[in-house]
């Protein structure tokens, strides 16, 4: 009998659910890496971003290898509470309180009253991959759950 995803003696099933989830969370580690070597944020910011780093690095590379419970719960609610992270201070620069604009977007950007709605653009894409993140843990999370079909 061929072991499964979660390694119960499942039939083999598809790789690239739990792959994408952990390369999406890979790829946001490095994001944040780069922005904490630019030293882009204030402090706090900097060393919530490696906190993340140090909890989903380890979770993506254990979701590539053999996806489990743990490390996909992990991600899901860090995910959720970068999300959280993202609404405050999207909600902070709406009113212009944090002076949070990602760099990208304020390069994009004239430095009038644009550069604000457009940081608020970014943080919104920001906030929609951190749930697709959330939601890719969660399926992936479901289907390590899902009964076993009855062989006939």
């Amino acid at each position: 009998m061929a072991v499964g995803m979660a390694g119960r003696g499942r039939a083999r099933g598809p790789v690239l659910h739990p792959r994408t989830c952990a390369a999406v969370t890979a790829a946001s580690c490095i994001a944040h890496l780069w922005l904490v070597a630019g030293n882009q944020h204030g402090t706090w910011l900097n060393v919530l971003m490696l906190a993340m780093v140090a909890v989903c690095l380890p979770c993506a590379v254990h979701i590539w290898r053999r996806p489990r419970a743990r490390p996909l719960r992990q991600v899901m609610a860090s995910a959720l509470a970068m999300t959280g992270v993202h609404a405050v201070l999207l909600l902070g620069a709406g009113t212009g309180a944090s002076g949070h604009i990602h760099p990208a977007a304020a390069a994009a950007a004239p430095a009038s009253a644009g550069a604000a709605s457009s940081g608020a653009g970014a943080l919104l894409v920001i906030i929609a991959v951190e749930v697709t993140t959330a939601m890719l843990a969660a399926t992936v999370l479901a289907r390590l759950r899902a009964p076993l079909p009855r062989a006939c």
